[in-house]
This record gives C-alpha cells, sequence and structure tokens, in this order.
C-alpha cells in the first residue's frame, strides 16, 4: 500500500468523525461520543505526523497534511474542559453544545475540514 492509499483511509476516518460531531444533538450520553470521535480525531493526526515525519514524503500535499496535523496537536488540547464537564456538568445540554462547537471550531481552524476534504479528493 503506498503512502496515499494509506492517508486516504485515515483522512476518511477523520472526516467521518468530524461529521459524527456536527451531527450530534447535545444530549445526555453524548459526551462519551464527543470523547471517543475527538480522541480518535487526535491519535490518526498524530498518526499522520509520524508517518509524515520521515523527510522523504516531500509533495505538496502531504507537507500540508504534516504541517496542519502537527499544528492541531500542538494547538488544541481539550482534556480538563471534557473532565470537567464530566465530572459535575455531564447533563447540561447548553455545555456539551458550546464544548463540541468549540471542538468543531477548532478543526475549522486553519480550514483544517476543508483542506482534508481537499487533499482526500486529490489523491
Amino acid at each position: 500500500m503506498n503512502i496515499d492509499e494509506y492517508l486516504k483511509g485515515i483522512l476518511g476516518q477523520i472526516l467521518n468523525s468530524y461529521k459524527i460531531l456536527t451531527e450530534l444533538d447535545d444530549e445526555e450520553g453524548d459526551l462519551d461520543v464527543i470523547k471517543k470521535e475527538l480522541s480518535k480525531i487526535k491519535g490518526l493526526l498524530q498518526v499522520i505526523n509520524t508517518k509524515l515525519n520521515d523527510k522523504k514524503y516531500q509533495s505538496d500535499h502531504l507537507v500540508t497534511l504534516y504541517k496542519l496535523s502537527n499544528y492541531y496537536i500542538d494547538a488544541y488540547d481539550f482534556t480538563r474542559e471534557i473532565e470537567i464537564l464530566s465530572q459535575v456538568y455531564y447533563r447540561d445540554s447548553n455545555r456539551l453544545k458550546n464544548l463540541r462547537m468549540l471542538i468543531i471550531n477548532s478543526l475549522n481552524d486553519k480550514r483544517l475540514i476543508e483542506r482534508f476534504q481537499t487533499i482526500l479528493s486529490e489523491l
């Protein structure tokens, strides 16, 4: 399997998790889904980061993927917010929605999701 095919699968999983996050209704139990999908996204971004850290991958789309994944991993961490919410406010749909929207907005920083969709369609 070449690197593009490998990345297609990973980007597809990230976009699927993003879609799940956008379709939640902010109900009790959604916090577990948010934690699972965010964890999956961060793990997959780390996989991209590790895989593309090798200097042999220099094509434009691979360098872009590497930079975007690295940026997101360094810039965003919702662990504290999720922990607080899970202990105290797990039934508060407004707080759930606020957290979910923060995460969705973070995934749109630097047009991350849009750029992932573009790269995926070009692979």
